[in-house]
């Protein structure tokens, strides 16, 4: 029997209904503007991916991790530069954020994970919290990331 609220979660962690997608977003994002603000911006490009790749895994974290520690928001949860460090920065955050997207996705779809349990080490969150914090998280984001692109490149 399918369960048709696990199904509508990993539709949204896909990227699904009126979300655009996280590579439409950033596979043709020029590196030469990953580091730029534009005025009345409050974040660069990199600013936005590494953050969104902080706060997935931290959330993936939390979910799985029965000795997790809480950071310090907001530090913890934002890189310290406006501008990636190398190119190979930007490519390995946006493969972390793949990575850790597709072990959330990976949960929300094993039968044995109880979408509605409360987390052990928590105070009240569940797997379905979680989840939809990320698809929520990552969908805010990406809407800047969009933005940010469509500011940079008229």
């Amino acid at each position: 029997m399918k369960d048709p609220v696990r199904e509508q979660v990993l539709y949204l962690l896909r990227g699904g209904g009126a979300h655009i997608t996280f590579d439409d977003v950033i596979s043709d994002f020029p590196a030469r503007l990953r580091g730029v603000k534009p005025p009345g911006a409050p974040h660069t490009a990199w600013q936005l991916v590494e953050h969104m790749r902080i706060a997935q895994w931290d959330i993936l974290d939390f979910s799985v991790n029965p000795k997790y520690a809480s950071k310090e928001w907001p530090a913890d949860y934002w890189p310290r530069t406006e501008k990636p460090p190398s190119p190979a920065a930007w490519k390995a955050s946006i493969g972390a954020i793949k990575k850790d997207l597709s072990a959330v996705v990976k949960l929300v779809e094993n039968p044995k994970t109880d979408l509605y349990a409360k987390i052990p080490h928590g105070d009240g969150q569940n797997i379905l919290r979680e989840a939809l914090l990320i698809a929520d998280h990552n969908a805010y984001h990406l809407g800047q990331l969009m933005l940010l692109k469509r500011m940079l490149t008229v």
